[in-house]
C-alpha cells in the first residue's frame, strides 16, 4: 500500500520512530532502575502496543475505561487513579490493577476496604511547585484539586499506604528544573517517602526530545530511589510518542481575505483538539521556513478560528495537493469528536519493513451511532 492511496485524513505511526523514542526509554531503565509505564490518556491506541510492551513496564490511567484498556491489552503493569472515583468505578477495576492511586484522603478512606488485598494502595500528593508552560496544565495551579498538599496531610495514613504519585511536569525539556523539582520533593516530603514501596513521579518528563541528557536525569532518579529506599516509576506519554506520526490532510480549498487560507480536509475542533485548547500552531512538513508564499492552513469546521497554523512555502499551494501535520500522536487519537460530523481520520501505522498497516477507520455510522443508538417512537 502507498501512503498516497490512502484517503485522507489519516493519521500515521512509524514503527521506526517509534522504536527510536523506546530505545531512548530503555536507556533510561538500564541507568536508573527506575520503572515506565505508559500514560494511556496521551495515547492509546493499542494497534502499536505490540511495538511498545518490550520497552515499558505497563500502563497508567486516568479513568476506569483506560485501566480495562491497560489491562486487556498492553498487560505488564497497570496503574489506576482518577481524581474522582465513583464507588462503582472503583469496584469494576479493583480487581484487574496493581495499583490504586486515590487523589484526596476522602476518597482513600472511603474506597480503600474494596482494594486492600487486592491491589496496592497509593495517593496522590500535590507537591506545590511544577514545571509547565501553560497555567491550564499546570497541577501545582493555585486552588489545584490535584493531589494532597503537605499541610493537609494525615501522617498516620503512611503507615497504611504502599505509595505515592507525584505528577508535577507538562513537556518538561529542561533536566536541571526536574532535578530542582526532586530535590525540593526530597527535602519537603522525604520523611513519609521513607516509609513508602514505591513513589512515582508521574509523566510529562520530555526525556527523548533532542540533546536530552538521559545520563543526567538517570543518575538524579537512581539516587533519589536509593535515598528513600524506594522503587520509582515514571508515567511517559508525550516522550514515547512525539515525532512518531503525521495528521494527513489534502488542501480543499484556497481563499483570500486580505490573506490566503488554504482550507484542508480536517480540524483542529475535531481532530488536534489541543492545537486549539493551548493556542499551540501545528507544524507542516512542507513548509518552508524562508517561502515566499505564506497561508493560513484553516479547518473545514464552521469556527471561525479554527486553523492549524499560518506557514510559508517555497511554491504556491494547489487544490489536491497533501500536507502533513506534523507530531500528531500525542492527545490527539484519544480526543477524536465528531464536531460537524466531519469524516474521522483513519489511523495507519508504517512498520519497518515498510507495509502500511490499518489500525482503524470510522464511517457515517459510526458518527450516528455515538449520538444515538435508540429511536423513540
Amino acid at each position: 500500500m502507498n501512503p498516497t492511496e490512502l484517503k485522507t485524513p489519516y493519521f500515521l505511526i512509524e514503527e521506526d520512530k517509534l522504536i527510536e523514542n523506546l530505545e531512548k526509554a530503555k536507556r533510561l531503565k538500564d541507568l536508573s532502575g527506575v520503572k515506565l509505564v505508559l500514560a494511556l490518556k496521551c495515547f492509546s491506541t493499542w494497534g502499536v502496543f505490540d511495538i511498545i510492551k518490550p520497552y515499558l513496564d505497563g500502563t497508567t490511567s486516568s479513568g476506569p475505561f483506560e485501566v480495562k484498556l491497560g489491562h486487556e491489552t498492553f498487560g505488564g503493569e497497570t496503574h489506576a487513579y482518577s481524581v474522582g472515583y465513583s464507588e462503582d468505578d472503583v469496584r469494576e477495576v479493583a480487581d484487574i490493577c496493581d495499583k490504586m492511586i486515590f487523589n484526596s484522603q476522602s476518597q482513600l478512606t472511603a474506597y480503600r476496604h474494596l482494594v486492600e488485598g487486592k491491589a496496592s494502595i497509593g495517593l496522590r500528593l500535590n507537591p506545590g511547585v511544577s514545571y509547565a508552560g501553560q497555567d491550564l496544565a499546570n497541577p501545582a495551579r493555585k486552588f489545584s484539586r490535584l493531589g494532597v498538599h503537605f499541610d493537609q496531610i494525615d501522617p498516620e495514613i503512611f503507615a497504611s499506604l504502599n505509595g505515592v504519585m507525584f505528577h508535577m511536569n507538562c513537556e518538561n525539556k529542561d533536566v536541571d528544573a526536574f532535578v530542582g523539582l526532586l530535590d525540593a520533593i526530597s527535602e519537603k516530603f522525604g520523611s513519609y517517602l521513607d516509609q513508602l514501596e514505591w513513589v512515582s513521579l508521574g509523566g510529562g518528563v520530555f526525556f527523548t526530545w533532542p540533546g536530552y541528557d538521559i545520563e543526567k536525569l538517570a543518575a538524579a532518579l537512581k539516587a533519589f530511589g536509593e535515598r528513600h529506599g524506594v522503587q520509582l516509576y515514571l508515567e511517559p506519554g508525550e516522550a514515547i510518542i512525539t515525532k512518531t506520526t503525521d495528521l494527513v490532510v489534502t488542501v480543499v480549498d484556497i481563499v483570500e481575505n486580505e490573506m490566503k487560507t488554504a482550507i484542508v480536509d480536517s480540524a483542529t475542533e475535531a481532530h488536534r483538539l489541543d492545537t486549539l485548547i493551548y493556542n499551540e500552531p501545528a507544524s507542516i512538513g512542507e513548509a518552508s521556513e524562508n517561502g515566499e508564499h505564506t497561508y493560513v492552513i484553516g479547518s473545514c469546521s464552521c469556527l471561525a478560528g479554527d486553523q492549524f497554523c499560518v506557514a510559508s512555502f517555497d511554491e504556491p499551494l494547489k487544490v489536491g495537493q497533501r500536507l502533513h501535520i506534523l507530531d500528531s500522536a500525542g492527545y490527539t487519537m484519544v480526543k477524536l469528536n465528531w464536531f460537524n460530523g466531519l469524516r474521522m481520520p483513519s489511523v495507519y501505522c508504517q512498520r519497518s519493513n515498510g507495509d502500511i498497516q490499518l489500525l482503524n477507520e470510522f464511517d457515517y455510522q459510526d458518527f450516528k451511532r455515538t449520538l444515538s443508538q435508540w429511536s423513540v417512537s
